[in-house]
């Protein structure tokens, strides 16, 4: 019995052995068919295995000898394992660390080569961890992804490699850019590595004359990319010595302390700084310090409650740095001396040939940047004066024929803008709506002035005041009928498609189209009023209405057909320059009421019924307006008060304007 019973209580441990040596067989069995399954790395998996503990804790200050030793290995594959690691496609196996490409596939992994992409096998979810690398590894990732991209038969992915140069510049990159430029054909990529190529050369080459030669290659490159590269090579820091400095001292300025760019305090505390000067102890401080050396209610031997004053504990202070038990305090005049005895400088970094190459070239970049302004200044302004005279030579015709100061002026222009809207609302092609617009515009405004100038403005002659006051009203009450049609809100007058955009001729000048068409308009409308002025029956009518009135009636011309067809072409003009101008401002009631004040000065400054004043009136205010805007461009409506106080100052010594009547038509 005592047999059996030890036999039936050993029964339960060799059950438990049997099945332990059953799981080790079965585990064994597992093994062999994954070793079967899963051949030896090759040797590019080797690599990233003897780097895995780098690879799987990486950081932008550890990964750098993971990377270089792949990307150095030329191995076949390395660039693509490289570039799958930087869009996080890698997975570890934890067990043994080795790397795979993984798809899920329910709760497990199908497992891939890294760079052939065939089936390894299978793995659990929990089995495996994804590689993330972070943005600093990933730009790391990037640089040494360059030396493959440069040889990639693609010339996009050249050009991708030639940005992300520029983005992580180094002189590793240099060679290898140089190289690949060599062999490079394609026209577009060759153009952005020679870029490439000499902004890493200004900044990394060793040798000072390659540097200056590229330097000096950006001499007039008024691009953002040409100043970036340009301007570090400027940068300076502030130095200090008790003498002045030698002329292996590339210095860009000296300091003078207590100026205005660098105060005493700044200069004494870059002394602290340097430790050529103790620090400022202020009177907190000192306090403390007397507190802490407090003896048997003494201090430095002074009674403590002798030291109620200022004075009092200074000179206990002193007493204390006289035995070496605190640091010493200077008195401002001993400052002064230690400013004194030192030269402030601001050296610059870079050597000397360095930075007067930089310097040379930053000064041609910056004389044709402040070219270019100017021409663009000069744009603006002669677009400005071209939207002046298109608003201003109707009302300069009817000033200088009939002596009329209509007010109601600025509403010809909103009905011709208006005008071009309701087209625009039954011819949808823009082109031929403004084609249409245009004429359109002309005949009502010249219909409106024919109807004003009949029914308010031919009772009204020789009574400026009256005549003054009632082509208010009708402003005013023309407005409002706007108001009642179109209602308050902006209607649009679209351009053509082939109006959209702007000319540029570089990042600094360009011009839109639109401003451009009624600069082309204006001129048209100049030529063509000369013409009609000069060589038409009713020009020569309109002309010698304009010199002496009298004279023309006696000569068998009829004044009163002559105002009435003057004030309707001024006014037909006004329309059409109310469709150019609607091109590119909001349509509104009040649109004419912006132009109204410019176009009387228009006409008072170049010379009443006169073109060529007007034209010459017009570009004057024009480039004026612009001219001041320049210097305050954040305050437009200071612009035009300075523009109006040089009116003012102007008429004072020409009253007549630029170009005045003479002889017997001025004495009319």
């Amino acid at each position: 019995m005592p047999i059996n019973a030890a036999a039936r209580g050993l029964a339960p441990a060799f059950i438990r052995l049997a099945f332990l040596l059953g799981s080790l067989a079965v585990a064994l069995i597992a093994l062999t068919a994954i070793a079967k399954a899963q051949p030896a790395p090759t040797p590019i998996e080797q690599l990233m295995l003897d780097n895995t503990d780098v690879i799987q804790k990486s950081s932008r200050q550890t990964i750098g000898p993971a990377i270089d030793a792949l990307a150095n290995s030329g191995l076949e594959g390395a660039n693509v394992v490289l570039q799958r690691w930087m869009d996080r496609e890698l997975f570890v196996r934890k067990d043994d660390g080795r790397f795979f490409l993984a798809d899920r596939d329910g709760d497990n992994y199908t497992l891939r080569h890294i760079v052939t992409g065939d089936e390894l096998g299978t793995a659990g979810r929990r089995d495996l961890d994804q590689i993330r690398p972070n943005r600093g590894v990933q730009v790391v990732m990037a640089s040494a992804l360059v030396r493959f991209q440069l040889n990639n038969p693609d010339p996009d992915v050249r050009k991708t490699a030639v940005a992300a140069i520029l983005a992580d510049p180094s002189a590793e990159q240099l060679p290898l850019l140089r190289e690949a430029l060599e062999k490079e054909e394609t026209p577009t990529v060759v153009r952005e590595m020679r870029l490439a190529e000499r902004l890493l050369t200004l900044k990394f080459d060793e040798d000072a004359a390659a540097r200056v030669a590229a330097i000096e290659s950006f001499a007039g490159d008024m691009s953002v990319t040409a100043r970036a590269a340009l301007n570090p090579l400027l940068a300076t820091q502030m130095e200090v010595s008790d003498e002045e400095p030698g002329d292996d001292v590339n210095v860009a300025r000296t300091l003078t302390p207590g100026s205005e760019a660098f105060p005493f305090e700044a200069a004494y505390q870059f002394l602290v700084q340097k430790g050529l000067a103790p620090k400022v102890i202020d009177a907190a401080q000192r306090d403390a310090s007397l507190i802490s050396h407090i003896v048997d209610g003494k201090v430095a031997g002074v009674e403590v409650a002798s030291l109620d004053t200022r004075d009092a504990r200074d000179d206990a202070y002193a007493a204390l740095a006289a035995e070496g038990v605190v640091d010493p305090t200077l008195t401002e005049e001993q400052r002064e001396d230690l400013v004194d005895g030192h030269t402030f400088y601001e050296a610059y970094v870079q050597p000397k040939v360095i930075t007067d190459a930089a310097l040379d070239t930053l000064g041609s970049i910056e004389t044709k940047v402040s070219l270019y302004q100017f021409l663009d200044l000069a744009m603006d302004a002669l677009s400005l004066a071209s939207i002046y005279f298109l608003a201003a030579i109707g009302l300069a015709i009817t000033f200088g024929v009939m002596g009329v100061i209509n007010m109601a002026h600025g509403e010809f222009i909103m009905m011709g803008a208006y005008t071009g809207y309701v087209v625009q609302q039954y011819v949808p092609d823009k082109t031929l709506s403004i084609v249409v617009s245009l004429p359109l515009a002309f005949a009502v405004g010249f219909a409106a002035g024919v109807i004003l100038e009949r029914l308010v403005i031919r009772w009204l002659y020789h009574r400026p005041l009256e005549t003054l006051l009632a082509t208010f009203g009708v402003s005013i009450a023309l407005q409002q009928l706007a108001k009642n049609i179109f209602g308050t809100q902006a209607r649009p007058l679209t351009s053509p498609d082939w109006l959209a955009g702007s000319w540029e001729i570089n990042s600094i000048a360009s011009i839109s189209y639109i401003r451009i068409a009624i600069f082309v308009l204006a001129l048209i409308f100049f030529a063509a009023l000369l013409l009609v002025l000069n060589r038409t029956r009713l020009g020569l009518e309109v002309r010698s209405v304009t010199q002496n009135r009298r004279m023309a009636s006696s000569m068998g011309i009829n004044p009163e057909r002559i105002n009435m067809l003057t004030f309707g072409l001024g006014s037909g003009i006004a329309g059409i320059a109310g469709v150019a101008i609607g091109l590119y401002a909001q349509v509104t009631s009040e649109l004419g009421q912006q132009y109204i004040v410019q176009s009387f000065m228009t006409v008072v400054v170049g010379g009443v019924g006169n073109v060529w004043g007007t034209l010459t009136g017009a570009t004057l205010i024009g480039f004026l307006q612009k001219g001041i805007e320049w210097f305050n461009p954040s305050n437009t409506l200071a612009a035009q008060t300075y523009m109006i106080i040089f009116i003012i100052i102007f008429i004072q010594f020409r009253p007549r304007g630029i170009f005045a009547l003479k002889g017997r038509a001025a004495e009319a």
